[in-house]
């Protein structure tokens, strides 16, 4: 998992500290988000790309959604805080009181820090994506000089070319969508349908976990970045490989991510996510 863990400055100097998921929710201080103008890819469009502490992550907005609705950012299952570390296969997590501190880029690359009020959706099955909703309204992000970018709602296509910008790190790649895997194993999760990303390009890093997968020159977002291949391990964390149809195990030392088309499939008229609906293809 492309994630880098700042446990001792969201928690202290005890790097064992944890956080719990308990009814009263989460609450993450206002720390750890660093900021640099100077360091910002210049090749890349910042305007709506977040900054949290341990990944990066993007504001989003479904097509048709009001711009008067409190806005999403999204980012990946693995990147939210929780007692025992990573999400467990199976887990998923919804409408969870959850406040932590998003920096997010506006059109004149100042960092604008705002707090979530919800974990909406998170999960590590079959995906590895998160949704938070923010106390500020897509209106109130405008009047901050921050667009949204709008989630497609169709399965992206194969040959692709796409920008992988991250928050984090202040800069992007850019490469194409090279294959998509039946079945992505890291440890003990199982992704299905993730993108492979071209050989060249978008080498991603740790805490480019949550970068959005944007269709180059377009302000849409198509999938998540969520992990890699460093080390030619074979289906070990932070190694993970390939399965197909027929249980053929392939290892390549390339990147990956989720595709997240697959949230329309579980949107209310309201613009909320219900795995309860019918036809839902998310983990329930």
């Amino acid at each position: 998992m492309y994630i880098i863990f700042i446990l001792a400055i969201l928690f202290g100097h005890n790097t064992h500290a944890e956080t719990s998921f308990g009814s009263e929710g989460i609450n993450i201080p206002v720390q750890g988000v660093k900021f640099d103008k100077r360091l910002l890819d210049p090749r890349y469009d910042f305007e709506g790309i977040a900054k949290l502490s341990n990944c990066s992550g993007a504001v989003v907005q479904f097509d048709g959604q009001p711009d008067s609705d409190k806005a999403y950012v999204l980012t990946n299952g693995h990147c939210i805080q929780k007692r025992g570390g990573y999400l467990q296969p199976g887990e998923v997590v919804t409408n969870l009181p959850f406040v932590r501190s998003v920096g997010i880029y506006n059109n004149e690359n100042k960092l604008i820090v705002v707090k979530s009020e919800t974990l909406i959706y998170a999960t590590m099955t079959k995906t590895d994506s998160a949704i938070y909703r923010l106390e500020k309204s897509y209106d109130e992000l405008l009047d901050m000089g921050i667009e949204s970018y709008i989630l497609s709602d169709s399965r992206p296509q194969l040959g692709t070319a796409i920008e992988i910008v991250s928050g984090y790190w202040d800069r992007g790649y850019t490469c194409y969508i090279d294959a998509f895997v039946p079945f992505l194993l890291e440890g003990g999760w199982s992704f299905t349908d993730s993108i492979r990303y071209s050989s060249s390009g978008c080498d991603t890093i740790g805490g480019t976990s949550g970068s959005p997968i944007i269709e180059a020159g377009t302000r849409i977002v198509i999938g998540v970045n969520n992990t890699g291949n460093k080390n030619g391990g074979r289906c070990t964390l932070n190694n993970p490989c390939e399965r197909d149809e027929m249980g053929e195990i392939t290892v390549y030392k390339r990147s990956y991510g989720q595709q997240t088309y697959e949230f329309y499939s579980c949107l209310t008229e309201q613009f909320e996510i219900d795995t309860k609906l019918e036809g839902c293809l998310l983990p329930k």
